[in-house]
């Protein structure tokens, strides 16, 4: 064997240079020499590497760029040597005893290119880099240039050795918080640091052409209406309804009856609300804008722009949502596709019995679905969909959301005054039945409307036709839901038929109480901030909901509801909530029901979500594998289950100047192994404690399958007979892979915008950020052509995969970019057809609390017509 000695590269990524191991004056491409000569050693090629002071995957890079470079050196000499009139058995003589058939391999321009393609891939990288700076040479690359990825790390790699830089920087995903890791080729003398500092200029390897015309949020440039044509109608019980004169162009409803829009007035001011088309608008009006308060000068009334010409409204305006003036958050349809669950703010109020049922189902739902996961034989597919089970539970032990009662949607309210108090007019239920409107949050079920459908009524009909998700309702409705109005307020509507939801009287302490008139500013009072007022309704949600549960009088919830009242309002209308807290006993409460008047949640159903602190953290474990002895990243516990995780220590020196421990942010629920370390004892919360637990348990078990879940096998075989359809899916991932450097560039774009906007707006609430960040998100993508493609994968793709003729890592990549549902209807082709014990006993139990045979289809994943079926031949129908 030969001898070990440690030979340096050079200005490689490793340790050490070049030459440093003795061999400094030897041409780079005595580089094979040496690593020839220690495999003719009997060395491996992770020994090499080890003698080279490199790892194995840079070892292979290097050899690549030294075959290249020495094959055009060669090339080039014998050219020269040809010009000369050498023929190819002379220069094979000069070029150190070379056979003929070398040379003319040699001299052969197609073989040359071929060998040579990771310099000039390093070559184009270098002159990209010259014109934008620092690129961009992540995942998804490669497929834009049309080269595999490991000649563009050789070609990464062979720019390292000339001077170039790579860094790996990180931007937070603006919707998810997570990480993205933007791998970086930074010119010569270029530091990380100066990188980071101008991230957002990182370069892409193709261009892309910014939508000219629109703003950094992607909006057209607002469409302003006068004044002059707006109507306000005072002292109105129809709060926040905008009528429409019809058949004005910049006015357009077009296809829908109703829309919650903003409509920018004077350039300055703008209206929010829901509007419609109106009847017998005042002679030269074009608006009619609907207000509680009393008469005042318009711009009391309409709200002032934000100031920021990009984001006037500082509301999320729909794709496609500009029509003239009108600037449409949502229309007619929309509110249809909101999420159909119940949360435990408003279950948590109700009998522990209804809460039990709907929670115990949502766990047998979630249960079915693992067991028909963990029934699929393609390894590819069960791992995804384990994965994605996994994080559904542990996302739902958090926020603690039941599956929704029988026919639940959300609507949004319109008024009809000319309806009953007790009536409402809502399409989507039958005429005559019982209904239950709850708003979120509410204090508790006396601010629980219950009314009966009334779908004769004419002028209901005339205003919302067959409407799928708005509801008419007369104004005194809107008062006891937690005094909603009409700009766009939403419920859940339950029909009730069974009396499943309680509801009581109203409260006479909160009657005819008005927040504004008895806790007034006064002069010199210090005004409540929008974040201010987001984080005090917080708190006080959180302690009406902890003494519901604890059983509280009503006197006692009319004080905390009275001073939620005065809380929300506190901002908008300068209210003196310090002196509400006061007058309600604020602090006696929360020491009675919270342990001290400074405390916070206090029971599970409060604490779950709150937000916790803890020492900053990455994902992984490093462990040592028993027979190998090497290190490794370990991600889950093959044996628990459990998520592991490396606390850091990392510490940064804050704006005092002092070094402080850097923090990662968590929930409650999410840090607790138990969801009881956080309850109180109450009944109610070791309903909701157990189900939490139930999900993270179900989450547990199912990383333990798929850690347990081995690899794709592929099959050589199958991929000749599936040659056509490997080819398409090779294809549509070369597209698919396009978009993520895109979605990167996206992202740091976005992320500037969003940092920008909140310097300039320091003061924004949760909510308001949330939407920023979307519209920032939404905005980058539309720029840069960031769309994510679909991947509908046919029959015989789908076979070729489950075959195996495609990789486990290829197939992994298919994953990433189809609709899991769709591969799992492919996985599952007798899905829709089967009817299992545990599924038809589930069918039984949700047909005797109320539920469709759509709805019960639905949650099952078989068809309505299986459902009708099935229950028929067990009743012998």
């Amino acid at each position: 064997m030969a001898e070990l000695e440690h030979i340096g590269t050079k200005r490689h990524s490793g340790r050490y240079p070049w030459g440093s191991g003795g061999h400094g004056e030897q041409r780079e491409t005595s580089f094979l020499t040496v690593v020839k000569e220690l495999e003719s050693g009997g060395l491996s090629e992770v020994e090499v590497a080890a003698a080279l002071g490199i790892k194995t995957t840079e070892l292979r890079e290097i050899k690549a760029i030294e075959r290249g470079r020495k094959r055009a050196a060669d090339h080039a000499r014998a050219i020269a040597l040809k010009d000369k009139g050498l023929s190819n058995s002379a220069i094979g003589q000069k070029m150190g005893g070379l056979n003929e058939s070398s040379v003319r391999s040699i001299l052969d321009p197609v073989l040359l290119e071929r060998a040579t393609i990771i310099e000039r891939l390093a070559n184009f990288l270098k002159s990209i880099i010259k014109k934008k700076g620092p690129i961009d040479v992540g995942g998804g690359v490669e497929a834009s240039l049309g080269v595999p990825r490991t000649k563009l790390n050789a070609a990464i790699r062979s720019a390292e050795r000339d001077g170039y830089n790579v860094y790996y920087i990180e931007t937070p995903q603006l919707t998810t918080g997570k990480m993205t890791s933007i791998k970086v080729l930074a010119p010569p003398g270029m530091t990380y640091s100066d990188v980071f500092k101008t991230r957002a200029a990182i370069g892409t390897v193709t261009d892309y052409s910014p939508d000219s015309g629109k703003t950094f949020l992607g909006l057209d440039p607002i469409q302003n209406v006068s004044s002059d044509r707006i109507s306000i109608a005072f002292n109105s019980d129809k709060d926040g309804l905008i009528e429409l004169r019809a058949g004005i162009s910049d006015l357009d409803l077009a296809n829908s009856r109703y829309a919650q829009v903003r409509i920018g007035v004077d350039g300055t001011h703008y209206l929010k609300g829901m509007a419609i088309r109106g009847h017998s608008l005042p002679t030269g009006k074009d608006i009619v804008y609907h207000t509680s308060k009393s008469e005042a000068p318009a711009k009391d009334v309409f709200k002032e722009m934000t100031g920021d010409p990009d984001n006037p409204f500082g509301a999320t305006i729909k794709k496609g949502g500009q029509r003239g003036a009108l600037n449409m958050v949502y229309e007619e349809g929309d509110w249809h596709t909101w999420t159909r669950n119940i949360s435990s703010q408003i279950l948590s109020k109700q009998q522990p019995a209804l809460a039990k049922r709907q929670l115990d189902l949502d766990k047998g739902l979630r249960d079915e679905a693992f067991k028909e996961i963990t029934s699929i034989q393609n390894p590819v597919v069960r791992k995804q969909l384990l994965q994605a089970f996994s994080d559904k539970c542990d996302a739902a032990a958090v926020d603690l959301k039941a599956t929704a009662l029988p026919r639940q949607s959300s609507h949004v309210i319109l008024p009809v005054p000319e309806l009953k108090p007790n009536e409402i007019y809502a399409p989507m239920f039958r005429n005559g039945e019982q209904v239950v409107l709850v708003r979120h949050p509410h204090g508790g079920i006396f601010e629980i409307p219950e009314v009966v459908v009334n779908n004769k009524h004419a002028g209901a009909k005339d205003l919302l036709g067959n409407s799928v998700d708005a509801i008419g309702i007369h104004p005194d409705v809107a008062h006891k839901l937690s005094g909603a109005d009409f700009d766009g307020d939403t419920v859940i509507a339950i029909p009730n038929d069974r009396g499943y939801v309680k509801a009581s009287r109203s409260l006479t302490a909160l009657k005819d109480f008005n927040p504004s008139e008895t806790y007034p500013p006064y002069d010199g009072m210090r005004r409540m901030s929008k974040v201010g007022t987001q984080m005090h309704m917080g708190d006080v949600t959180n302690l009406i909901t902890d003494m519901t549960i604890k059983g509280a009088s009503q006197s006692e919830i009319a004080r905390a509801v009275k001073h939620s009242m005065v809380v929300i309002d506190a901002e908008k209308h300068g209210l003196n909530y310090r002196q509400s807290g006061i007058d309600n006993g604020i602090s006696q409460l929360k020491e009675k029901y919270q342990g001290s008047s400074r405390s916070g949640a206090s029971t599970v159903i409060s604490r779950a979500s709150s937000q916790k602190r803890i020492p900053h953290r990455t994902e992984g474990e490093t462990r040592i594998d028993p027979v190998s002895g090497k290190s490794r990243k370990v991600y889950i516990d093959p044996n628990t289950g459990e998520k592991l995780f490396t606390t850091t220590g990392e510490t940064y020196t804050n704006k005092r100047g002092q070094v402080v421990e850097r923090q990662t942010l968590t929930t409650q629920m999410a840090d607790s192994k138990s969801a009881f370390d956080l309850s109180s004892g109450t009944k109610m919360e070791t309903l909701y404690a157990s189900y939490a637990d139930s999900l993270k348990s179900m989450a547990n078990k199912a990383r333990v399958e798929m850690v347990a879940t081995p690899s794709l096998q592929y099959d050589r075989e199958a991929k000749l007979t599936f040659s056509n359809e490997v080819a398409s899916i090779n294809a549509k991932l070369r597209l698919a892979e396009r978009n993520r450097p895109k979605e990167r560039k996206a992202q740091l774009v976005a992320n500037k915008i969003y940092r920008a906007k909140l310097d300039a707006n320091p003061n924004l609430d949760k909510g308001q950020r949330k939407r920023l960040r979307q519209q920032a998100l939404t905005a980058a993508r539309a720029r840069l052509g960031a769309k994510k493609p679909e991947f509908p994968l046919s029959d015989r793709e789908w076979l070729a995969l489950d075959m195996g003729a495609i990789s486990n890592n290829k197939a992994l990549q298919v994953m990433r970019y189809t609709d899991l549902d769709l591969i799992k209807e492919h996985a599952l082709p007798r899905r829709r057809y089967v009817m299992t014990d545990l599924k038809l006993a589930r069918a039984k139990m949700m047909t005797a609390s109320g539920y469709t045979p759509s709805e019960i289809a639905s949650a099952l994943g078989v068809s309505p017509t299986t459902i009708v079926n099935a229950l028929g031949e067990e009743t012998g129908g």
